[in-house]
C-alpha cells in the first residue's frame, strides 16, 4: 500500500538543483576546512572542521531560503541511528578494561608468544601480532610495542627491518579488521548500518586469503635466513611480567569463550559484548582479587597497567567508556553533518551524477572503493573517511543492489 502523504521537501529534504557546484558547496568547504586542520595545523581531530560543516551548511540552507528546523530534525533522526553503534563502542571499552583486569588479554598474549619459532621468524612475527590485535583491538599498539621487540630480534637474526616490518604490520592490521574490540571494525558497520557481526564475515573472504597469502610468502622468504644464537631476552621477559602480574588459566579465557559462543549464535552486539563484561568482571573479582570498586572504576577509565615493564604497561593501559568518547562524539559529528548535507540535496545531487555513469554491480562496487579511497586520500583521517562514504552510499547501493 502507497503512502499518499505528499512528499515535504523542508522536512523530507531537498532534491538536486539546476546548479550541482551549489548542491555540493557545504561538502567542498567542509573538505577544504577538515584539510586545513590536518595538514596546515598539524592537528588530526576532525571534530571542530565536522561541527563548521553543519553550519556552513546551515548558512546555504538560509542563502537558499530553506529552514534550519527541517535540517536540524534530519541530523538528529541520523544521529540517534548511530547511538546503537556509539552505545557499543561504549561497551566494547568496558570490554576491553574488563578483559585486561581479568587477565584474559595477558593469557592471550602470554600463550600468543609462545608459538612464536626462531626457525620460522617472519611468520610467527605475523601470526603473534595478528593474535595481540585480535586480542587488544589496536594496530597501532601492536606495532608500537611487540612489534618493536619484533624488530630486535629480527635485527639479531640478520633479517632485513623491511621485511620483519612487513610482517608485523601485516599481522597487526590483519588482527585489528578482525577485533570485535577494534574501533573501526565497530564504526564501519554503524556506518553503513550493517551488524557487527556480518561485517567481521564480510571481511573474511578477501582478508583471509590475504593473510594466508602472506604467510606463505614470509615463510618461502624466511627459509633464507638462520636461526642460531637467537636471543629471545624480550619475550622472555613479556612472558615473566605477565606471568609475575596476573593469574593465567584457563578460566581466565572464560570471558573470550563467552563472546565467540555468542558471536557464534548470532547474538546481538550489545548484549554480546555486555555479557563479555559481566564474565570478565567476575573473573576478575575471583581470579585476580580485584575489589567492586576497582572494576567499576577500571570499566569507566580504563585500566593503567604498573608492572614497571615499559613494553606490558603500554599494551595494557587501555580500555574504558572514556577512552571511546573521541571516537563517540566524531561519530556524533560525522554523522550529524552527514544528515545536514542529507537534507540540503548534497547527497540526491551526487547519486544523480553517479547514477548517470554507473550501470553494472560492478561499477557499483568499484565507485565504492574509488569514493573511500578518494574521501580517505583528500581528508587524510580513517575515521571521517569510514564515516562520511559509508553514509552517502548506505542508501544508494541498498537501491542499486535490490
Amino acid at each position: 500500500m502507497m503512502d499518499d502523504k505528499p512528499y515535504d521537501e523542508a522536512k523530507d529534504g531537498y532534491g538536486p538543483s539546476s546548479s550541482f557546484l551549489l548542491d555540493i558547496a557545504p561538502l567542498v568547504l567542509t573538505a577544504i576546512i577538515l584539510m586545513v586542520q590536518f595538514f596546515v595545523f598539524k592537528d588530526f581531530t576532525p571534530h571542530i572542521p565536522l561541527a563548521c560543516g553543519i553550519l556552513i551548511t546551515g548558512l546555504f540552507m538560509k542563502l537558499r531560503g530553506r529552514d534550519w528546523d527541517g535540517m536540524e530534525q534530519r541530523f538528529l533522526k541520523v544521529v540517534k541511528i548511530g547511538l546503537p553503534a556509539m552505545i557499543i563502542l561504549m561497551g566494547v571499552g568496558m570490554l576491553i578494561g574488563a578483559w585486561i583486569i581479568a587477565g584474559t588479554v595477558p593469557t592471550i598474549l602470554y600463550y600468543g608468544f609462545s608459538v612464536f619459532s626462531p626457525s620460522s621468524f617472519l611468520v610467527s612475527v605475523c601470526i603473534i601480532c595478528a593474535i595481540i590485535s585480535v586480542a587488544t583491538g589496536t594496530s597501532w599498539g601492536t606495532v608500537g610495542t611487540v612489534g618493536l621487540a619484533m624488530m630486535g630480534i629480527g635485527l639479531g637474526l640478520g633479517i632485513p627491518p623491511s621485511l620483519t616490518g612487513g610482517a608485523i604490520v601485516s599481522g597487526a592490521f590483519f588482527g585489528d579488521k578482525m577485533s570485535p574490540l577494534s574501533d573501526t571494525t565497530n564504526l564501519t558497520p554503524a556506518a553503513a548500518g550493517v551488524d557487527l557481526w556480518e561485517h567481521i564475515r564480510g571481511m573474511l573472504p578477501t582478508t583471509v586469503p590475504a593473510m594466508v597469502t602472506a604467510l606463505i610468502i614470509y615463510a618461502w622468504i624466511g627459509m633464507g635466513y638462520g636461526a642460531e644464537n637467537v636471543d629471545l631476552t624480550s619475550i622472555k621477559e613479556i612472558q615473566t611480567s605477565l606471568a609475575a602480574n596476573y593469574n593465567l588459566s584457563i578460566i581466565t579465557l572464560l570471558p573470550a569463550v563467552v563472546v565467540v559462543i555468542a558471536a557464534v549464535m548470532k547474538m546481538p552486539a550489545i548484549p554480546t559484548v555486555l555479557s563479555g563484561v559481566v564474565v570478565a568482571g567476575l573473573v576478575a573479582f575471583f581470579m585476580q582479587g580485584v575489589g567492586v570498586h576497582d572494576i567499576f572504576t577500571v570499566l569507566q577509565n580504563g585500566f593503567v597497567s604498573e608492572t614497571g615493564f615499559a613494553v606490558v604497561d603500554q599494551l595494557l593501559s587501555k580500555g574504558g567508556i572514556m577512552s571511546m568518547t573521541w571516537v563517540v562524539t566524531l561519530t556524533i559529528f560525522a554523522l550529524a553533518f552527514v544528515g545536514s548535507i542529507e537534507h540540503y540535496g548534497t547527497l540526491k545531487a551526487i547519486m544523480a551524477k553517479i547514477n548517470k555513469m554507473v550501470k553494472s554491480r560492478f561499477g557499483l562496487v568499484m565507485t565504492t572503493y574509488a569514493s573511500t579511497l578518494g574521501v580517505g586520500t583528500l581528508i587524510g583521517d580513517v575515521y571521517t573517511t569510514l564515516v562520511l562514504p559509508g553514509r552517502l552510499l548506505k542508501a544508494w547501493i541498498q537501491h542499486r543492489s535490490a
